[in-house]
């Protein structure tokens, strides 16, 4: 039988106090500004923005405190906020082959115009515990950024080098009106920008095991890094009063686009194809993942014969990639579910009184 929950509310109102006083920590220690979290944890930042599709490194600094630093948490913080902001309009495409790059590299070609910038990474770094920042760290003695040759701009896109041959498949740009996913719910069979915006929101984790798995045969789609670009991009909008478009900010993006053997198919020339992933500030094994698994999603179009693979399956990665559909029905089971187990319960038990009457019959 059901019993009532007495309590309730006031446990609740303790529980939100005593997490106020685990956020704030011991007393004696400063108050961690959300300044801090923005410029010194950006890559929290930069994930909470991507997958909360909402940029603003302020407001996602203030999430990942609020949050005590779980990502998902800030992610489902901004994506409420999101919800509740007016919609002025939309911004025209952003010309990333027009970006001020801090990183660009690529695994296809060694010498490229511009040369290659390795920007801040942890590529070339030792795991190792650097017990110098248990101390306040200074600054290096000089800015690396003077150190480096300016990248001319805008930098040509790696590819292009192969597509002067006809080796690799032209990108045609898609001139239908995407679907927008925030405002409109996902239909399957999904068609790639749709999927893009999938991915783009979705986990990282997700999308990184997914990604492994493609590498490892499940796919059939081993890949190079073409190229990977991380940099700032204006935004522009149209203003429909004065008929022309205008820059109201800046963003940083991370740029992935990668190179896959295609042996060809009925359809097809052999030749080389892409995955492409972009996403908000420096998220480059985000959108490295996402370059990956939109390759591995493309299996179709491009003729070829699918194995099955679970990064081939896109209602199985659309469906599943959010971390916030994800958490919101996981997490729900910790909810009092009372009832629900008492009427299980009564059905377990006449199970096995049906069981033991058959067996004294027999």
């Amino acid at each position: 039988m059901y019993v009532a929950v007495k309590g309730g509310e006031r446990a609740i109102d303790a529980a939100h106090s005593w997490l106020d006083r685990a956020r704030r920590g011991p007393a004696e220690q400063p108050v961690l500004d959300t300044a801090q979290i923005r410029d010194q944890m950006s890559l929290a930042v930069a994930r909470v923005m991507a997958e909360g599709s909402l940029y603003d490194p302020d407001l996602a600094a203030l999430a990942i405190k609020q949050a005590r630093g779980d990502l998902i948490e800030a992610i489902f913080l901004i994506r409420a906020y999101r919800t509740t902001l007016p919609r002025f309009g939309a911004s025209r495409p952003v010309k990333t082959g027009a970006m001020r790059i801090a990183r660009r590299i690529s695994a296809t070609f060694k010498d490229v115009p511009g040369g290659q910038i390795l920007g801040p990474t942890f590529d070339y770094t030792h795991r190792l515990l650097d017990f110098r920042l248990l101390a306040d760290g200074a600054l290096p003695a000089t800015d690396p950024a003077e150190a480096c040759e300016t990248l001319p701009e805008p930098a040509p896109r790696i590819l292009s080098f192969l597509d002067r041959d006809g080796m690799i498949e032209t990108a045609e740009p898609d001139q239908a009106e995407p679907a927008d996913l925030t405002r409109e719910p996902m239909e399957l069979p999904a068609e790639r920008a749709l999927r893009l915006q999938a991915l783009a929101r979705g986990d990282e984790g997700f999308l990184l095991g997914l990604a492994y798995s493609t590498q490892r045969g499940y796919a059939r789609n081993h890949a190079f890094v073409g190229e990977l670009r991380i940099g700032t991009v204006p935004v522009e909008m149209e203003i429909p009063e004065l008929g022309f478009s205008i820059e109201i900010g800046e963003i940083e993006l991370t740029e992935c686009e990668t190179v896959n053997q295609f042996k060809g198919s009925r359809t097809e020339p052999a030749q080389f194809t892409r995955g492409y992933g972009l996403t908000f500030g420096q998220t480059e094994r985000k959108a490295l993942s996402m370059a990956l698994v939109d390759r591995a999603l493309r299996w179709e179009e491009l003729g070829e014969d699918g194995q099955g693979a679970p990064a081939q399956d896109q209602e199985f990665v659309l469906s599943h990639c959010d971390n916030i559909q994800a958490t919101g029905f996981l997490e729900h089971i910790k909810l009092p579910h009372y009832v629900d187990f008492q009427a299980e319960l009564e059905l377990v038990r006449r199970l096995r009184d049906g069981s033991a009457g058959q067996e004294d019959a027999a």
